[in-house]
């Protein structure tokens, strides 16, 4: 307790070191329990379900037709179902509903559209999922049963938490629904976060709009779960797939997913994958700041506990031991520390709550989610703090301790800088910093560069002052596309009479959204087999609609009235398109086969980045939307009114033509563009921030090791400038002396910038990993800020006054 007080009473003594020590630290622990509360939130918390480990998700792809992590067919899930022999449980999602298709619920005040998803009876049974209140689905209700499950939120927001829920009816998509039980709120990390899924009914193998026959041609619509058997690893369920992918081959073999290859992988590995590598990027780098901000508070330690050795000497002297002197200054170090520790949870505490906020739309995170510093934050940051305390103060306490007695007593007022191999280290440290701060400026430029890149790029549409929100249609009122049709006429028609709107249109999907994939051939051609036609993105759209979007039209014409469901079936295709589809020649008048008929092309459009910004355009098509159409209504407004003001309008004219139904998800293209980017907006700034830390941790580093050693060799500058030496001699030794360091971590810096680069790669988009414009911007930026920081305290050096520095010594 004796050695605790003392140490408090030291650093009281010198509050310019305790400030700077304990803010760098702080901001060091503060960044890393964020960013830490943040992967375990994402990656180690873990999903609510039973034995989540056993539970693995299958999905599709084929590398000929460049598709990836797709769905599996009707066909294909049935035949693994009854084929398999390594799964407990077997369940499917339908993931058109569940991504795209929202059901209308009316019946509780005004209509409104909420989220959810369509499964076999078994699907949370499988997940390990058990109601609060009521039973999960049965067998005998998966094909016809209208049956609901609902959420805990559901159940207590909209439904006020009536105890009588069990057989209480809810109307979707106007059809009465039984309520048969209600779930946990379910995690955002499998059911999405923007929006939230709220309600599951059966009847999986139906997608409005499809007729069994479609499906049942191979379709790939569903999100399959399977529970792994007791004993049965995710590696040997793997070598079992192939002989089911034979099996359906063989009995299915003109399929059009006959080709595709079943991947498969452990749930928790499932959800986290795609953001895991920018993650442990992120974790990499903030490790690096709170090094970065040891590095520098240890140096001052060093240089602080040999300006004291006289004190250390004086204490031996009259009988401490080394051990002794050694934990005082651990205790020193430690209690420096632990004050940063709970300093930086109180930064922590302030910035975990705003991530939700920030990206929750990108990101599995509801954005009203109260994310705190729960029990493995906290008991993380603790220690973080000691850790960092002990590997900060035990190596300059023990290069302390083992000052020599004489020496340290002859040395009486006059100021050292300690032994040779205490700035040897102190050299290491400064270097450490140098190199650990170059390797983040850099990734952060890389990424930085990136993202210009990526946001510069030209989406094929204006999404300025554009709203957009998606509408489904009941199949109850809606069985078909004519009527399909005079409800979008009806609607179109209301919304071009309200003031304020500049142009409406609607489509059955959005860019960067959601889209279809369709199989195509050339029709002029022989048709090959399906499992070897090309699937690309394929659009419904009404007239208007390029003009709306902004699209051009680069050649022939636009879809008119007149093209109708009686009249000849056309279509325009994208520019890519074009390109692919009749390299060197005029496509326009030619066809293509899809869904079984001959399209004629009569347009071609400018390529649109459909599927994602950092895609390149290929093929698309575009088909009128009363020839070829779904119950999902994306409608598509232009305007300057804000958000809110729009929903209200179009509300306002969707309710003249159906008071039933609701507008989901309103949003402007501008926000689904900023979504699109999120993660690497996102990336961009938490690496800049980062590396603007350490460049100011380093600079900060090397202007106290430098100025703590000037002022520690006062005397001796005295000494040379009182025999001779000039102010420019003076200034020449101490920038050397402060320079060599940094141009050591430089170099090394520079290898381990290079080694970074090549685990970006695969984050960057048109910019070299191994940029040389940037690499040397950056090693210029860094070794102008360490040639400031040397600058400021060899310019005190220069204006000593030998009389007055003797006389000090």
């Amino acid at each position: 307790m004796n050695d605790i007080r003392f140490a408090l009473r030291k650093l009281r003594q010198t509050p310019a070191f305790t400030f700077i020590a304990i803010v760098t630290l702080a901001l060091g622990i503060g960044l890393n329990t964020t960013i830490f509360s943040l992967i375990n939130d994402l990656f180690l918390r873990g999903l609510p379900f039973k034995e989540p480990s056993r539970i693995v998700h299958l999905d599709n792809g084929d590398k000929g037709r460049d598709l990836a992590d797709v769905g599996l067919s009707a066909p294909r899930y049935q035949l693994y179902r009854d084929g398999q022999t390594i799964f407990d449980g077997f369940a499917a999602e339908n993931s058109a509903a569940q991504n795209s298709s929202p059901f209308t619920l009316t019946g509780l005040g005004d209509p409104v559209q909420i989220f959810g998803g369509r499964v076999t009876s078994n699907y949370f049974d499988v997940l390990g999922v058990r109601p609060i209140l009521g039973r999960n689905f049965l067998p005998e209700e998966e094909e016809s049963a209208d049956v609901a499950l609902v959420t805990k939120n559901f159940w207590q927001e909209r439904l006020g938490g009536d105890p009588n829920v069990i057989g209480r009816s809810i109307t979707l998509d106007g059809t009465p629904h039984t309520i048969v039980g209600v779930l946990p709120n379910m995690p955002a990390a499998w059911f999405g976060a923007n929006p939230i899924a709220e309600v599951w009914t059966t009847k999986p193998f139906q997608i409005p709009g499809f007729s069994h026959e479609q499906l049942m041609r191979g379709s790939f619509f569903l999100r399959v779960v399977g529970r792994l058997k007791p004993g049965m690893t995710v590696q040997r369920a793997r070598a079992a797939l192939p002989s089911l992918e034979e099996s359906y081959r063989a009995q299915y073999p003109n399929n059009i997913d006959s080709a595709f290859v079943t991947t498969l992988r452990a749930l928790p590995e499932d959800v986290t994958r795609n953001f895991r590598a920018g993650f442990a990027t992120l974790f990499a780098a903030v490790s690096f700041v709170l090094l970065i901000a040891c590095s520098n508070v240890a140096n001052l330690l060093l240089v602080r506990f040999s300006g004291r050795r006289r004190e250390i000497a004086l204490r031996m002297a009259i009988g401490a031991s080394r051990t002794s002197v050694a934990r005082l200054f651990v205790f020193e170090s430690l209690l420096v520390s632990v004050i940063a520790g709970a300093l930086g949870a109180f930064v922590a505490w302030q910035l975990v709550p705003l991530v939700p906020r920030i990206a929750s739309n990108f990101l599995p995170l509801e954005a009203n989610h109260a994310m705190n510093l729960s029990v493995p934050v906290l008991v993380f940051t603790i220690g973080l703090s000691i850790s960092t305390g002990l590997l900060m103060g035990i190596y300059p306490a023990l290069q302390s301790s083992r000052a020599d007695l004489v020496e340290g007593l002859k040395e009486g007022g006059r100021g050292t800088s300690g032994s040779v191999r205490q700035q040897r280290f102190r050299k290491i440290l400064v270097g450490a910093q140098v190199a650990l701060s170059i390797t983040l400026l850099f990734g952060a430029a890389l990424l930085i560069t990136s993202f210009i890149r990526l946001s510069q790029q030209n989406l094929g549409f204006r999404s300025q002052n554009l709203w957009t929100g998606a509408i489904t249609l009941p199949t109850s009122q809606y069985p078909d596309r004519p009527s399909r049709q005079r409800f979008v006429e009806q609607t179109l028609h209301e919304l071009r009479s309200v003031p304020g709107l500049e142009s409406a249109t609607v489509s059955g999907d959005i860019p960067l959204v959601g889209f279809s994939r369709y199989l195509y051939a050339r029709g002029d051609r022989d048709v090959p087999p399906v499992e070897k036609r090309e699937i690309v993105p394929g659009h419904e759209v009404t007239p208007g609609y390029f003009k709306t979007w902004g699209v051009p039209l680069l050649a022939g014409r636009d879809f008119n009235e007149h093209d109708t469901a009686d009249g000849q079936k056309v279509c325009l295709i994208s520019q890519a398109g074009a390109k692919q589809v009749s390299p060197g020649e005029n496509p326009i008048g030619k066809t293509l086969f899809l869904a079984l008929a001959q399209w004629e092309i009569v347009g071609i459009v400018g390529d649109v980045r459909s599927v994602q910004v950092a895609e390149p355009p290929g093929m698309e098509f575009y088909r009128p939307w009363a020839q070829y159409n779904f119950p999902l209504v994306n409608i598509a407004v232009r305007t300057n009114l804000n958000v809110d003001a729009v929903t209200k309008l179009v509300q306002s004219a969707l309710t003249k033509v159906n008071p039933g139904l609701a507008i989901a998800v309103p949003q402007t293209m501008d926000a689904v563009v900023a979504r699109a980017l999120g993660q690497a907006r996102l990336m961009m700034w938490l690496l800049g921030i980062f590396a603007g830390v350490a460049l100011l941790l380093a600079s900060i580093g090397i202007y106290g090791a430098v100025a703590y050693t000037v002022e520690q060799r006062t005397g001796e500058i005295g000494v040379r400038m009182a025999l001779g030496a000039q102010t420019m001699d003076v200034l020449r030794l101490v920038m050397a002396q402060g320079m060599k360091p940094v141009v050591v971590g430089l170099i090394a810096g520079l290898a381990a910038a290079l080694a970074l680069a090549r685990l970006l790669a695969s984050q960057l988009y048109q910019v070299s990993a191994y940029n040389p414009l940037l690499l040397s911007a950056t090693l210029v930026i860094l070794g102008a800020a360490a040639l400031l920081a040397c600058l400021l305290p060899a310019r005190r050096a220069m204006r000593v006054d030998p009389i007055q520095a003797l006389r000090t010594e």
